[in-house]
């Protein structure tokens, strides 16, 4: 799982400033400075180097990825035990986490899927959609006489189909 290590110019993008600025970690160094907006990348005069670790971009995406299944608790706290296993009532939020999820690796550069990620999954199927297995639906067999009746028609029509095709090509005139 190696994000890419260097953007543009080898200087802190204005996102990745606005990224940490949003988390209030001190992920952003002094020496770090971010493009001015009206500025293009190519006529900024040369900055200080900062290199984006693996280690920094798999806490950001930590940290994202948190904040991901965060939102997706607070969802399903309104979902009631009853609805837990209605596709129609929890298919936006579990669609929501794992677009969350991915997003955040896409915009990263790391690589999706990924353990963390597969994590949140796991948990997200274990604390919410343990019980909602399709095994949990049992089909019976139909009552005897239905069984039956489902049985011999097919077995009785047969025959019966078999002499019309056969009475119907006796007659020797060519059809139109």
């Amino acid at each position: 799982m190696a994000p890419c290590a260097q953007m543009g110019s080898g200087r802190l993008s204005r996102g990745l400033l606005l990224l940490c600025a949003l988390l209030g970690h001190e992920f952003c160094h002094v020496g770090a400075t971010a493009e001015d907006f009206g500025q293009e990348a190519r006529t900024s005069p040369p900055g200080p180097m900062y290199n984006i670790t693996d280690e920094l971009v798999e806490e950001i995406y930590t940290n994202l990825t948190h904040r991901c299944w965060e939102s997706f608790v607070q969802v399903m706290q309104n979902v009631t035990g009853a609805q837990l296993c209605e596709w129609k009532v929890i298919s936006r939020p579990y669609s929501s986490l794992q677009q969350c999820l991915e997003e955040w690796a896409d915009n990263l550069k790391y690589s999706y899927p990924n353990a963390l990620a597969e994590s949140y999954i796991f948990q997200s199927h274990h604390r919410y959609f343990q019980n909602c297995s399709a095994s949990s639906q049992a089909y019976f067999d139909p009552p005897e006489d239905v069984l039956l009746a489902m049985i011999i028609a097919p077995i009785c029509l047969i025959p019966f189909l078999v002499t019309l095709v056969i009475w119907r090509s006796k007659d020797g005139k060519a059809q139109p």
